[in-house]
């Protein structure tokens, strides 16, 4: 099926960011430089939990993982729009453009569930935390990880093979700088409503679901926090929330604005803005949001670098 829709369309024109030469230098210089700070301080978050025992525990483990998805996440997108942008060369060869939704979609879903397993660690540890150790136990954790890596990769291949079967005959502009769903949704010229029903109801319940994990384990958290007697103690204890929940705020505000809403409301120049804040800009203050407030991330990091001196 991919041959056949390969014979009519063979590639794809990805406009980018902008078409203005005279923005393409400092878009260029910022985008490499959010990228580079990216990979820098998710690769220091996951050195310091490794080489720090005391973050041997469930919420590191699962931010280690996560530091590792946005360094996937933003590497899918980054790279081959600053080569477009250095090269001028805008083309992308239809097959290419899916292995790049395809990866974009798993580890965006992978961030999903990640991030919901960090409330469920976090509802635990403060709602029960008699049972936190049996509960949250390595063996759990692992699967939970593992689970959010091979559910996200099955939702985002039921993805790719609708998309592959689709005809794309009429323009091959994407108004975007990478290959997205609703993109290319829009650019085929034969029946989407299967993809846009998949889109719409299997992937709102992948991403609704986290979310509403994570909002009603805040429900419980903040009733067990208002618990808590002294107002110190229920600031030392909701204080170790307050970064997971600054990533979900940008993570799931920005994706839910994109994806939960019909193919016809799509606008591109609203929809590439907002796109750029998840992509790149959340994966990028992730470590800061994550270390600046935390004591432990902070001995962590010292010792790291310490180690490397």
């Amino acid at each position: 099926m991919l041959r056949g829709n390969q014979s009519r369309m063979t590639e794809f024109f990805l406009l980018g960011l902008t078409s203005d030469p005279k923005e393409q230098g400092w878009l260029f210089a910022s985008f490499l430089t959010m990228y580079l700070v990216n990979v820098a301080g998710n690769s220091v978050i996951i050195a310091a939990i490794r080489g720090d025992a005391r973050l041997h525990t469930p919420m590191y483990f699962f931010l280690s993982n996560l530091s590792l998805v946005d360094i996937c996440f933003t590497s899918v997108i980054v790279p081959r729009m600053l080569a477009s942008m250095l090269s001028q060369n805008k083309k992308v060869p239809f097959a290419q453009c899916l292995t790049q939704m395809y990866f974009f979609v798993a580890f965006g879903i992978t961030d999903s569930f990640l991030l919901a397993a960090m409330a469920l660690d976090r509802y635990t540890a403060i709602c029960h935390p008699l049972h936190y150790t049996t509960t949250m136990s390595p063996q759990r954790c692992l699967l939970l990880v593992m689970s959010s890596w091979v559910l996200s990769h099955l939702h985002s291949l039921a993805h790719t093979i609708l998309m592959a079967r689709l005809s794309f005959c009429g323009p091959n502009i994407i108004h975007h700088f990478f290959c997205d769903v609703q993109p290319l949704l829009t650019l085929s010229c034969s029946d989407t409503s299967v993809n846009e029903l998949l889109a719409f109801t299997e992937g709102s319940f992948v991403i609704m679901s986290p979310f509403i994990l994570i909002i009603v384990s805040y429900v419980f958290i903040t009733r067990a926090v208002l618990r808590v007697p002294s107002g110190g103690g229920r600031y030392k204890v909701f204080s170790t929330c307050g970064s997971h929940l600054t990533v979900v705020a940008l993570f799931y505000g920005t994706i839910i604005f994109v994806y939960i809403r019909p193919s016809s409301t799509y606008s591109v120049t609203k929809d590439r803005v907002v796109t750029v804040i998840y992509t790149v800009v959340t994966p990028m203050l992730n470590p800061f949001i994550y270390s600046l407030r935390n004591k432990d991330m902070k001995q962590a990091l010292k010792k790291l670098i310490r180690r490397a001196e």
